[in-house]
């Protein structure tokens, strides 16, 4: 691989807007960043022609269904999807099938990725009611963390037995991160609505049936064993504005950049471009658990991000096919495709007034590199690896047949963004050039510095 030259760029990174240069090494990773750097022979000289330059995103939060659910997506496909949106790194959660409940089963999914993934990779251990065996000998350097599902999942993935969960909490060598909503608060309502509706509930009860009691309820549970054992704890995806007072406000490092947070939130990007107003256009196209709610909740998450109440922004991208999403609400299952303009529809964030374009870069970018000890990537740091996103600000509206995921469609269809996905870099090699993707692919397995 040659060296790369991108000049005239507008970089963001680690609370700065610099104009300036980039050098990615024939290693792949970041040689220099200054201004006015020389070309050098044999160099690709990219002019970015004062467009935006970031570290690429790191999605804490995806489901790319693979092994057992390839019909649906699979980890090639997504991440394709990923780079043109222009997420370099991707954790991928365990409620597959085998669910990932094991060590084997654990470098199974690493050996499946290995040459097919277009975006960094690393894959969560799955916590049940019976494998607390498997959790405690977790190798810390083989996964971000146990996911910990403490609501509805598939399989044998519901940890619900109380025993089990305060050992979880109390012997897990890694992040803990969690999926909070209480089942049985979940089950009664839902028993109410069926009585009601028979299986063609309407959509827009979605969040009334997953209600904000049960993500309370789950959430506060969560949060107390998590304390009673001093446990590194993540909350993935809130959804309500009641559980924003749970959490602490404050940015997640020191200036030596040591965590200062044992317990952190998340927020994913369909909670803050829908609400419960969407449910009569879009229908069972926006159900997903946590569900979405309401206009308040959208308005309290983006006050959160921008508040430093929530650490991290993700996608949960949890593809379906139409034909499911077509079925009955009780059977009408229940995720969206996000990565490929998620990085974009946090950009219209930006171009609101919300926040600006630093905190997208903190959230989506920083902050998962340093929650779960991301090894040399998540920065625009001489050295690092050359995960980059170029972004302009140039329209488009987002159209089917731009859909890379295997699932054929995208939410946001018909949706106009103020900004698009130039060019993508995985490892210092382009992967997107803004049209199509580009060579084979250069994912690499995540390395965490514990």
């Amino acid at each position: 691989m040659t060296s790369t030259l991108i000049r005239n760029a507008r970089l963001v990174n680690e609370g700065r807007i610099f104009d300036g240069d980039l050098r990615i090494g024939a290693d792949g990773r970041i040689a220099a960043i200054g201004s006015a750097l020389d070309a050098r022979s044999g160099d690709t000289v990219v002019d970015a022609a004062g467009r935006w330059l970031l570290p690429g995103m790191i999605d804490d939060q995806v489901h790319f269904r693979e092994p057992g659910l390839e019909h649906k997506a699979d980890m090639a496909t997504e991440s394709a999807a990923a780079v043109a949106g222009g997420l370099t790194s991707f954790m991928d959660m365990p409620n597959t099938s085998p669910p990932t409940l094991s060590a084997d089963v654990l470098q199974d999914k690493y050996d499946r990725a290995a040459g097919r993934a277009r975006a960094n990779y690393g894959f969560y251990m799955g916590a049940s009611n019976d494998n607390l065996d498997h959790v405690r000998r977790i190798d810390p350097l083989t996964t971000p963390g146990v996911k910990v599902f403490m609501g509805a999942s598939t399989g044998n993935m519901l940890v619900d037995d109380p025993d089990t969960l305060d050992g979880i909490f109390r012997e897990t060598p890694v992040p803990i991160i969690t999926h909070c909503e209480d089942t049985p608060t979940i089950d009664a309502i839902q028993r109410e609505y069926v009585a009601k509706y028979g299986e063609d509930i309407p959509a827009e009860c979605h969040p009334d049936i997953r209600s904000r009691e049960a993500c309370m309820k789950s959430t506060q549970l969560a949060l107390s064993l998590a304390r009673r054992h001093d446990t590194r704890l993540h909350v993935l995806h809130i959804s309500t504005a009641d559980e924003l007072a749970l959490f602490e406000r404050g940015p997640l490092v020191d200036a030596a950049g040591r965590l200062r947070k044992r317990i952190t939130a998340e927020t994913c990007i369909h909670f803050l471009r829908f609400d419960r107003a969407d449910y009569a256009r879009l229908g069972h196209l926006i159900k997903c658990n946590p569900a979405i709610k309401d206009a308040s909740d959208r308005e309290a998450l983006l006050r959160a991000l921008a508040d430093d109440v929530i650490d991290v922004l993700a996608t949960d991208h949890a593809p379906h096919l139409l034909s499911e999403k077509e079925n009955p609400y009780t059977r009408a299952p229940s995720g969206l495709p996000l990565v490929q303009f998620a990085l974009v529809a946090a950009l219209e964030c930006v171009h609101e007034g919300h926040f600006d374009i630093t905190r997208v870069v903190q959230k989506f970018a920083h902050a998962p590199a340093q929650l779960f000890d991301v090894a040399e990537r998540g920065f625009l740091r001489e050295g690092y690896f050359a995960d980059l996103v170029m972004v302009e600000d140039v329209p488009f509206t987002v159209q089917r047949e731009q859909v890379l995921s295997r699932c054929g469609w995208s939410p946001f269809e018909g949706t106009t963004f103020r900004s698009r996905i130039a060019s993508t870099w995985v490892n210092g090699r382009l992967a997107w050039d803004g049209s199509q993707l580009v060579g084979e692919p250069a994912g690499q397995r995540l390395a965490f510095a514990r």
